[in-house]
């Protein structure tokens, strides 16, 4: 019998790294434990990992370096795939080294990881040593 894949939104993240609520964030936790028993596969959308960062920053407070030092080691457990993952964890540890917003980070990574470039008038991309095109006036 082949197991069973499911795409894991923030809310499941969230509550397991926040433990709230209690009752959801129990939940959670079992269903993390099932993931990395084998008995199913959690996939993660780099969509759900911004979500996921975005809440922790704004609404619970964490800095950067806190997040990737929690949600790095959950995202690369067994039993959790998270699509694009070596772009994604890339960006992650750049989003807190480079002191700019993950969706930044992970937007530069991916074109980096394409050799392409990046076009935008967000300086925060020259701190990602990134292809940076900015429009012409």
């Amino acid at each position: 019998m082949s197991r069973g894949v499911y795409w894991a939104d923030a809310n499941i993240l969230l509550r397991f790294l926040t433990g709230e609520p209690p009752e959801m964030s129990s939940r959670s936790e079992r269903l993390l434990q099932r993931a990395r028993g084998g008995e199913i596969l959690l996939k993660v959308h780099p969509v759900v990992v911004a979500e996921t960062v975005w809440v922790l920053q704004s609404y619970y407070g964490h800095s950067r370096k806190d997040i990737v030092s929690v949600l790095v080691p959950l995202l690369t457990e067994h039993g959790l795939k998270v699509e694009g993952s070596s772009v994604v964890i890339r960006a992650l540890e750049s989003m807190s080294k480079n002191s700019v917003d993950f969706a930044d980070a992970l937007l530069a990574e991916s074109a980096r990881s394409r050799s392409e470039g990046v076009t935008s008038f967000n300086r925060d991309f020259r701190k990602l040593d990134v292809d940076l095109h900015e429009p012409d006036q």
